[in-house]
């Protein structure tokens, strides 16, 4: 293993401290395989970037979680689920990803021990990090480049190979406590790891044993994200843009907002009628504070078990497994709902009867003795049905937070034999894994429960008036004979106990993740070439994926006025060839030390998309021992998984849009404002305005919309292109220590799957060359409490193969290694520059350049340092990200170049101090952000912001310094 690791560090680089001593010792010569490649050679070079984190940069870290640590390396983009920003999701709350690349979840490829590891997140390939314990890992190989012809679909960016411990005998452990300097994020960690050999070494089995608890972050105990903002930004105007509009408070309130013909008000805490002033224009705001009840981080507990042995029969044949079974439970919370009458009476634009009929067409009219008077003598009969009604708004505080606690376990096993036949190796395996989601929610309503609780009339038979809601009783009378009770809605905390029980609606969702897989390889050399044995690879895999999630009936039909989430059930199977070669063509030669070819093939048969092809090709050219060139094209594919492919519809609530008709006037020139102007609900909120389109708060805040798969998609292909340098100047006493790298890649992804942003339908369809997205927006018909005529309702979206996505850069790695003083001193620097990263959301639009926005910086580099002198040591990790613009379609929409607003670079410091208190024990302390460097402000109405933090929780660290304290060794 040391060997091996050696051999790779010079082919790619270690981002270890620790490693770069191990490149020193001398070893035996043996056959290594590494990431990207399934034949054994002595020479475990990669012609494609192949970067190393060992098991020392993972304890040096202090990290509970990999993704804590891969998210460090440059060469990763923004994690579509972290800690950080994953609160405000209906299913993957607390679930870690990772993202080579920025090319999305979806194409970067995780293995365990070079297999599949099941999905963590139901309808997709993206491996949950939590359920890889982190202390049993003996080091993760990032393989940055496309590897489909190698290891199949979804490698289109890259393979992140996690490498489990093996061979080990005795007992480790690692105890870890630590919170922030906020004095939350509370965290602990224990771990156990042991393993023991037979006595004739033939066999060897290992556990791990793993418990770790992460605490809550919320948005009120960071200045920054503790009261409700949004930006000033105004049209055409960059300096407003991080000057946020400090309060902007939800008009949605626990007291309710109730509008009557004329005007609209509420009540103050003594249940006085008062004017409603959200955000405290004219005196004390009546507005509902939600970041009040928002979190940044969400609480993790974790609970860990791993296994792994092998026994060998003979020298031909040995047998081994892997066992793995985390259990993850996570807990979302945000604030109460907000419910307004349109959720409930859709029928009629949100129009709340205050009469009802009673006794069919000739019965009599009864008013709702629940509705005050004040209210009642300003209101009319608005959806014509003869009777008065009014309309409302309201923050339902008397349900309470909106809460989901997750309870994910997820088992895998996976066994098989490896050995040689007639100096031929072969490995055969058979994997199964299975994760299964239980989550349960509060914080939602019954809409049609709710619906006949506010439908009250006086019971004219209670001759006691002993009823709980005195002499009020629901108007329909099966509805009290299945338990209704009148819902008094008029200030806060005014619904009693009994009427909550009845219109409440806790909410559920079911998911599970199956993987079946089965393959075998056989490897060797076939001949003999001049400069060496040619070898070869074959193998075949099969691999059934099988999914579904299903939500509670309620939430299916959109019933409990929440998002409507359909159940998304789906499965497909792929069988699979492939071979791969490494020809040696030049060996010892003038200016040919070594010259060598590799190159892959796969084929591919899907159940849902058909054949795939994917190959690679590369060379290795050593002019000289220390300099290597190496370059690699590849053609890998992507299939599309099972929520791309049969996802329902199902509602979401985008919160960064901005209109483009908004502000626009009957006067106003151009494509857009002809455009806007051809919608007649858009005329007609022109014309009531003054002659411009306007806009409430509640119109802003209440964009919804509906994501739906699609059935014919096909695969992506991604083509990728990397020449590199390897330059380990061992003949030059001076710089024998050094080894460093350059690495230029260039990935391009035609018919790439994607779901046109919204940004992109609205600017399409007002302005833009293609209006046939704009069927895809639905605007309202009328005007409504504090929503107007022509406001945006929904944007919906599909998946479709009618986009691209290409990045390309340069990647470049440093390390050094010597003693210095009394100690050793080792120092690594790893450096990604992004030339360029563009998607195309739509065939025909032009290219979205991303690069150098947000969460694409061109400049992201990390430098670690160790020291280590006798007892005592200390490593500093130190992370910077360049500056970054803003998102050039929101500014766009804005009326601002692009480019023209940023945000400063960032560097993040983590230290670790260890002291040695003898062979077997160490103490450590560590501090990361150890600066408290805050996050820059990208504030709600700012695209890339994250909800509850007020900056973008992916990119920038939103919680602060955090200390740590430890002990760990082996027994």
């Amino acid at each position: 293993m040391a060997r091996s690791v050696r051999m790779i560090c010079v082919g790619g680089v270690a981002l270890s401290m620790q490693a770069a001593f191990a490149q020193e010792a001398p070893q035996a010569i043996q056959k290594v395989q590494v990431t990207g490649s399934r034949l054994l050679s002595p020479n475990a070079d990669s012609a494609t970037p192949l970067q190393i984190l060992s098991s020392a940069d993972i304890a040096a870290s202090g990290a509970t979680n990999l993704q804590e640590l891969l998210q460090k390396n440059p060469t990763m983009g923004t994690p579509t689920l972290s800690r950080n920003n994953s609160n405000f999701l209906t299913s993957g709350g607390g679930v870690t990803t990772v993202n080579l690349r920025n090319l999305g979840d979806e194409r970067t490829l995780v293995l365990v021990n070079g297999r599949r590891f099941v999905s963590g997140v139901p309808g997709s390939s993206a491996v949950d990090l939590n359920t890889i314990p982190t202390d049993f890992i003996e080091r993760v190989e990032l393989l940055t480049g496309g590897a489909s012809a190698t290891y199949g679909s979804d490698a289109v960016a890259g393979v992140v190979n996690i490498i489990l411990k093996r061979n080990f005998n005795g007992v480790a452990f690692d105890a870890q406590t630590g919170r922030s300097s906020e004095g939350d994020d509370f965290k602990k960690k224990l771990s156990l790891t042991f393993g023991t050999s037979s006595a004739d070494g033939a066999s060897n089995v290992m556990g791990h044993l793993g418990y770790s608890k992460q605490g809550a972050v919320f948005s009120r105990d960071r200045a920054a994200s503790a009261v409700d903002q949004f930006t000033s930004v105004e049209d055409g105007d960059p300096s407003g843009v991080f000057k946020p509009t400090r309060p902007f408070y939800s008009s949605y309130i626990p007291a309710g907002t109730f509008f009557h013909d004329t005007g609209k008000f509420t009540y103050d805490a003594a249940g006085n009628v008062i004017p409603v002033d959200t955000n405290g224009a004219k005196g004390a705001p009546t507005g509902f504070n939600r970041s009040a009840y928002r979190t940044i981080a969400v609480p993790t507990e974790r609970f860990l078990i791993a296994t792994t042995g092998n026994h060998t029969f003979n020298d031909n044949v040995s047998a081994y497994f892997e066992g793995n079974f985390a259990s993850t439970k996570t807990r979302t919370a945000t604030e109460p709902f907000a419910l307004k009458s349109g959720d409930i009476y859709k029928a009629t634009g949100g129009q709340v009867p205050a009469e009802m009929l009673i006794g069919g067409q000739k019965g009599a009219i009864m008013r709702n003795p629940l509705v005050p008077q004040y209210l009642f003598d300003r209101i009319t009969d608005n959806d014509g049905d003869g009777l008065r009604d009014y309309s409302f708004t309201r923050r339902m505080s008397e349900v309470g937070l909106r809460t989901s606690g997750a309870e994910r376990d997820t088992f895998r096993i996976a066994t098989g034999l490896k050995g040689t036949v007639k100096d031929w190796n072969y490995d055969t395996y058979i994997v199964y894994g299975k994760t299964k989601e239980s989550q349960g929610s509060t914080g939602q309503v019954n809409v049609l429960n709710f619906r006949n609780a506010l439908e009250a009339v006086t019971d004219v038979n209670d001759d006691n008036h002993n009823n709980s809601t005195t002499d009020v009783i629901c108007a329909d009378a099966n509805a009290r004979a299945l338990g209704c009770v009148p819902a008094n809605i008029f200030g806060a905390g005014k619904i009693s106990p009994e009427a909550l029980k009845y219109i409440i609606a806790p909410s559920s969702l079911e998911t599970a993740v199956t993987q079946k897989l089965a393959g075998g390889s056989i490897s060797g050399e076939i001949f003999d070439l001049p400069a060496g044995k040619v070898g070869l690879a074959v193998g075949f895999e099969w691999r059934e994926e099988t999914s579904s999630s299903v939500a509670d009936p309620l939430t299916q039909a959109g019933l409990n006025a929440g998002n409507a989430i359909p159940p998304t059930v789906g499965s497909f199977h792929v069988r699979e060839f492939f071979a791969e070669t490494r020809v040696p063509l030049l060996k010892d030669q003038p200016f040919a030390k070594s010259l060598a070819f590799t190159g892959a093939f796969r084929n591919g048969k899907y159940s849902t998309v058909g054949v795939t092809n994917s190959w690679n090709a590369g060379l290795e050219w050593s002019p000289v021992s220390d300099i290597k060139f190496r370059g690699t094209r590849a053609l890998s594919t992507r299939a599309p998984n099972i929520s791309e492919l049969y996802q329902p519809p199902s509602q979401t609530f985008p919160n960064d849009l901005t209109d483009p008709c908004d502000g626009l006037k009957l006067t106003s020139v151009g494509a857009a404002a002809d455009a806007c102007r051809s919608n007649p609900y858009v005329l007609a909120n022109m014309k009531s305005n003054g002659g411009t389109f306007t806009l409430s708060q509640a119109d802003q805040q209440g964009i919804s919309g509906y994501d739906r798969g699609n059935a014919g998609l096909k695969a992506e292909k991604g083509r990728s292109t990397t020449l590199g340098v390897v330059i380990t100047p061992r003949s030059i006493p001076m710089l024998s220590k050094f080894t460093f790298t350059a690495d230029y890649f260039n990935i391009k992804i035609a018919d790439a799957i994607v779901t046109t942003p919204r940004t992109v339908t609205l600017t399409q369809c007002y302005g833009g060359s293609n209006t046939s997205l704009c069927k895809l927006i639905t605007r309202r018909t009328s005007t409504s409490g504090d929503t107007n005529i022509g406001a945006i309702t929904y944007i919906d979206a599909s998946s479709e193969n009618n986009g691209g996505r290409g990045t390309e850069g340069v990647d470049m790695t440093l390390s050094w290694s010597d003693k210095v003083g009394p100690g050793r001193l080792s120092a690594n620097v790893a450096y990604t520059y992004l030339k360029d990263f563009y998607d195309i959301p739509l065939k025909g639009v032009p290219e979205d350049s991303g690069t150098g926005e947000v969460g694409f910086a061109r400049n992201k580099a990390v430098i670690n340092l160790a020291y280590k002198w006798g007892a005592w040591g200390v490593t500093s990790t130190t992370s910077y990200t360049g500056p970054s613009a803003l998102d050039d379609q929101w500014l766009a929409g804005n009326h601002l170049p692009a480019g023209s607003v940023k945000v400063g670079s960032k560097t993040y410091n983590d230290f670790q101090f260890t002291y040695a208190a003898n062979k077997s024990v160490e103490l450590y302390l560590g501090i990361n952000n150890a600066f408290d460097a805050k996050a820059p402000p990208i504030i709600t109405g700012i695209s890339g912001n994250t909800t509850g933090a007020e900056t973008n929780a992916s990119v920038y660290d939103p919680i602060g310094r955090r200390y740590y304290l430890g002990v760990r060794g082996t027994l």
